[in-house]
């Protein structure tokens, strides 16, 4: 069986991934009322991940239906363009051929801004060690996905200025059946790799913020 993860966290400040300075004497610590009044730009981020507990296999491209869920995840993000390198093209094309920590940006525009290759992370870091790129992109209101690794495959992790959750829970629902089971998970609520892998140990009773998705289950 399937189990499947959708792991979210919303409303989180754009701001706190652009370089902070540290010296009261460079920092600009005055703020004026037109500043104060503007909403604080926010984004989201979709780590999208699961299991075949039964064969102890970890990654979401050893699901069993895998190929439906990049369907699904295509569909969701139907209308952008995806761009990897040098190249572009459709959403399952682009999964196969990046690499571990390769960025793919996602964009409503024709053409490209934004040098790929300056998000790329490797094995040995996270995107942490891009904040300011990150920002950059996610600011203009283009989007970065990740293949990540996972123990015996990957996972994907997408960040975006805009909440896409409606646009990618209704496709994946689709899936549930008796063969796949799918959690909707509130990434802030789990912080240890216990909470994270739960159906190794208590797939019957997630832990808070984990709710499991059934095909009739709406938002």
């Amino acid at each position: 069986m399937d189990i499947f993860k959708l792991i979210f966290e919303h409303d989180l400040r754009l701001d706190a991934l652009r370089k902070r300075h540290t010296d009261r004497n460079v920092q600009e610590v005055t703020m004026s009322i037109e500043d104060f009044m503007k909403p604080d730009p926010t984004y989201s981020k979709f780590y999208i991940t699961g299991s075949v507990p039964e064969e102890n296999l970890f990654g979401l491209n050893r699901l069993n239906k895998y190929g439906f869920i990049i369907s699904a995840v295509s569909e969701a993000l139907r209308g952008y363009n995806l761009f990897f390198g040098d190249k572009s093209g459709s959403f399952d094309t682009l999964i196969e051929t990046a690499e571990i920590g390769q960025a793919i940006i996602l964009t409503e525009k024709d053409i490209l801004q934004w040098d790929p290759e300056s998000l790329r992370i490797d094995k040995n870091s996270n995107v942490g060690h891009k904040k300011e790129e990150l920002a950059e992109v996610l600011g203009s209101g283009d989007m970065v996905l990740y293949k990540e690794q996972a123990h015996q495959g990957f996972d994907l992790h997408l960040f975006s200025r805009d909440n896409l959750y409606p646009k990618l829970f209704y496709p994946l629902r689709e899936l549930v059946g008796h063969d796949f089971r799918f959690f909707s998970i509130n990434g802030k609520r789990i912080r240890s790799e216990r909470q994270f892998y739960f159906e190794t140990w208590t797939l019957e009773r997630p832990p808070h913020g984990a709710e499991e998705v059934f095909s009739s289950t709406s938002i």
